[in-house]
């Protein structure tokens, strides 16, 4: 049944890398003389599910992911989209803009996923509208009102950090985003969780960090040595 989905991975780059300051998109900073993003481009890029690949990025620097895509060699059909000011409206941009049964989200600021996971996810999609990769958190979480004051505490067995990539039924995500356009969501799960779909954890590893501030690009070049 799985086989005969068509499955689209979206890359999103078109964030504004705030917290990694330089006034520099981290998804083109280089990893072992490799621009950020050639990481999860090459990933989804060899991984046997994945048809096409779209990539959300800022008008002024699609010539950068043309270029990353032609000197990296990368076989499948790669298209760009020009991405939002939010990371749910570039998730929006992209998911109408194409068409396909599955769409496999990832932040290209992730460059250490692993095969194992996309495969998890897409394959997982026999039996949940979502699925996202996560890791057990480590720490206790306590939830808090606007004012700091705590109003709970989570079960630490319970609590999960979660990661990209994340999967979903495109239809479902498309009626999702146009139903809740003004739900202001940190990723696509919440929109589901709102509308009580089930969404199904993946449990991933620690390796899958996010690049969020200049230091990141030194752990992450650690990391890629054990996984690459």
């Amino acid at each position: 049944m799985l086989d005969a989905k068509t499955v689209i991975a979206i890359i999103l780059v078109a964030g504004n890398s705030t917290r990694f300051g330089q006034n520099r998109n981290k998804n083109f900073e280089k990893i072992n003389e490799k621009a950020v993003l050639y990481y999860s481009l090459k990933a989804f890029d060899e991984n046997k599910y994945i048809d096409n690949i779209v990539i959300a990025t800022k008008k002024e620097e699609i010539s950068k992911v043309k270029a990353i895509i032609e000197q990296e060699n990368i076989a499948k059909n790669v298209k760009t989209v020009i991405g939002g000011s939010s990371r749910k409206q570039s998730v929006y941009n992209c998911i109408k803009d194409i068409n396909s049964d599955i769409v496999i989200i990832h932040d290209g600021a992730r460059p250490i996923i692993k095969q194992e996971y996309i495969n998890k996810c897409i394959e997982n999609m026999g039996n949940f509208e979502g699925v996202a990769v996560g890791v057990r958190s480590k720490d206790t979480i306590k939830i808090t009102d606007e004012n700091n004051i705590v109003i709970n505490t989570t079960k630490r067995a319970n609590t999960w950090i979660i990661q990209t990539p994340q999967c979903f039924d495109r239809k479902v995500l498309l009626n999702m985003h146009n139903k809740y356009k003004n739900e202001d969501v940190t990723d696509d799960c919440e929109l589901l969780e709102i509308d009580n779909h089930k969404v199904k954890i993946i449990e991933g590893d620690y390796t899958n960090i996010k690049i969020t501030t200049y230091e990141d690009l030194d752990i992450a070049k650690e990391f890629l040595k054990y996984n690459y």
